[in-house]
């Protein structure tokens, strides 16, 4: 139930002089054969999921399952993690994308040309605003607040027990 560790000695024999003349024109034709794939997520948006099989299953040292059984449940997660993925994204990353792509063209749109302007215009008219508040205040508002203030002060409140 630990590791199985199995000895084999496996080897391919051939000629020096044949594996060499083989391989060259290949290779010399294709020139690079592996490109590195590009970053498409190069601000880190999604850190949060890059799970890899470690990160979901693990086995403590005092509870071991067959060592067969660990690289199956592995490899049957990476497959189908990875066909899943594929799979879905085939079937929606297209809508998704022109549903995201017309709402936020709809949200800067709007932000644009209708909240930004609105922002703008009463920003402008505020200041005029707050003087004719400030007077209105001032002439209704404040008589009236102190006039009350002068008839509630005369009120005087006790408290008395009833037995």
């Amino acid at each position: 139930m630990g590791l199985e560790k199995e000895k084999s000695d496996v080897g391919v024999m051939m000629d020096d002089d044949e594996f060499t003349t083989a391989i060259e024109p290949v290779l010399s034709k294709k020139g690079d054969v592996y490109e590195a794939a590009p970053n498409r997520d190069p601000n880190d948006i999604n850190w949060h999921l890059k799970v890899d099989f470690e990160d979901v299953l693990a086995e403590p040292g005092s509870t071991h399952s067959f060592d067969r059984v660990w690289i199956c449940s592995h490899a049957a997660f990476e497959l189908l993690r990875f066909i899943f993925y594929r799979l879905l994204t085939t079937l929606l990353a297209v809508p998704l994308a022109f549903t995201l792509g017309l709402m936020f063209a709809t949200l800067s749109c709007v932000h644009i040309w209708l909240v930004n302007p609105l922002i703008r215009s009463f920003m402008t008219l505020l200041p005029s605003v707050r003087v004719m508040w400030r007077s209105v205040t001032d002439v209704f508002v404040a008589p009236f607040c102190h006039s009350m203030g002068k008839i509630w002060s005369s009120v005087g409140i006790t408290n008395t027990e009833i037995s």
